[in-house]
């Protein structure tokens, strides 16, 4: 009986962010309450706090159950393409990009993350856990390119500080763009060649590459 009622908590709590994820892309963060959340989940404000502590809470579990797909997809690319750290990049940023499109619930997350969201209010706490956010994925995408570099399937002496920085802002650059004017482009036809100038950039331009100074 314990295990069923976890099972269900867990099921609540999902069903719960499902909710909550369309009303924030069809309404906007700061124009949703957890009561309306609520209403719409089918659940009492109360079994709303059980699961969060605020809307802010919330929306950050939302944020990190996209981001923990990613790191998923890593460990199944990773397996796919054994020492071969660049085709698991490239793979993850079609996929990034694609999933943009064709998977839903993220692309309602990334519609509210650029087009829905502001942080203001209770909400304020979401933009320092988004920086905190920015920085680890930083690191991350350094370290990928540092286990591409050792590899030698990038130049030894990128700078990939620098390389992840540019990266993260491409993206999110593309993705933003898309959603902004979906009929502009067609992204996931293109998707795979866009990563494929993001790493010719890493291969070819001189402003990657470390000086003697650096």
């Amino acid at each position: 009986m314990a295990r069923k009622t976890k099972q269900q908590a867990l099921e609540t709590r999902h069903h719960i962010l499902d909710v909550a994820l369309r009303l924030f892309s069809q309404r906007g963060v700061s124009s949703t309450s957890l009561a309306e959340i609520a209403k719409a989940a089918g659940v009492t404000r109360g079994a709303i706090y059980w699961h969060f502590k605020n809307k802010s809470d919330l929306f950050n579990e939302i944020w990190q159950l996209y981001e923990f797909s990613i790191g998923s997809l890593e460990s199944e690319y990773q397996a796919k393409f054994p020492g071969d750290p660049l085709s698991v990049l490239r793979e993850i940023l079609v996929y990034i990009l694609e999933a943009t499109v064709v998977v839903e619930r993220r692309r309602l997350l990334m519609e509210i993350i650029f087009h829905k969201c502001e942080f203001v209010g209770e909400m304020a706490t979401v933009q320092q856990v988004q920086r905190d956010l920015c920085l680890e994925s930083y690191d991350r995408v350094e370290q990928a390119l540092r286990e591409c570099t050792l590899a030698g399937q990038l130049p030894a002496d990128l700078l990939t500080r620098r390389a992840a920085i540019l990266m993260r802002s491409y993206i999110s650059g593309i993705v933003e763009n898309w959603l902004f004017s979906p009929d502009t482009f067609d992204l996931k036809k293109e998707a795979r060649d866009y990563i494929a100038i993001l790493l010719e950039m890493y291969q070819l331009c001189p402003t990657l590459r470390a000086g003697p100074s650096q």
